[in-house]
């Protein structure tokens, strides 16, 4: 199957079955989304969402949280993973918010990138759901799924490489909404240690699904 064949299956799937599809993260604001994202770094958006209610009230806009300090952003915070790195990520990153962008998330990802906790991954983030810009954030279900799909080789070894691979592939227009579909369905299909093959809708095109076949798995 040529590569261009897999891409239009997986994308008439998903416009069909899932035409709009969002992030878990709860927010109400691109500040809000902002510190959700840099949070959910190796955590669950579930964590997350636990989280960030009482955080948001006492820090409810990138003002009073420059005005904060790591110590008690921590206490918040305890519950999701690196708390104590994530703590000061965040002050820093308010205070740079504050002082360089007049408050204003930028949607450029290489302005994003300029502060602290935020890597390419979190501006990809910003960008397509906030902008809608054709960014496209390659966490640890995009990396997986787009491999064993056989969207991307399996020579595409880092998130970059993946990254750029999907992007060769993705209309731009739909780049924003191929995050969430890849996100979704290594969340709740296509498991790390136990992908839910028997009853995933892609198999049909699946090159790990065809392997397992060859290999009398099923």
């Amino acid at each position: 199957m040529l590569k261009k064949e897999r891409f239009k299956l997986f994308l008439d799937y998903f416009i069909q079955n899932f035409p709009e599809p969002e992030t878990e993260l709860h927010y109400g604001n691109p500040y809000e989304l902002l510190v959700a994202v840099i949070l959910s770094a190796q955590c669950t958006d579930k964590r997350v969402n636990i989280v960030t209610p009482p955080l948001f009230e006492r820090f409810p806009d990138p003002e009073s949280l420059a005005a904060s300090n790591a110590e008690e952003v921590f206490t918040y915070i305890r519950s999701i993973s690196y708390p104590n790195n994530k703590s000061k990520h965040l002050v820093g990153m308010a205070r740079m918010l504050v002082e360089d962008f007049n408050s204003e998330i930028p949607a450029s990802v290489d302005e994003l990138q300029k502060m602290p906790g935020v890597g390419r991954k979190t501006a990809n983030v910003i960008a397509s759901v906030i902008f809608n810009q054709p960014a496209l954030a390659v966490d640890t279900h995009v990396f997986r799924v787009s491999r064993r799909l056989g969207l991307v080789p399996l020579t595409a070894t880092t998130p970059l490489a993946v990254e750029k691979e999907l992007m060769k592939y993705l209309p731009k227009s739909l780049v924003y909404k191929a995050h969430h579909w890849l996100i979704l369905h290594g969340r709740y299909v296509c498991l790390a240690r136990s992908p839910k093959c028997a009853e995933c809708h892609l198999k049909s095109f699946c090159k790990y699904y065809g392997k397992l076949i060859q290999q009398e798995v099923f």
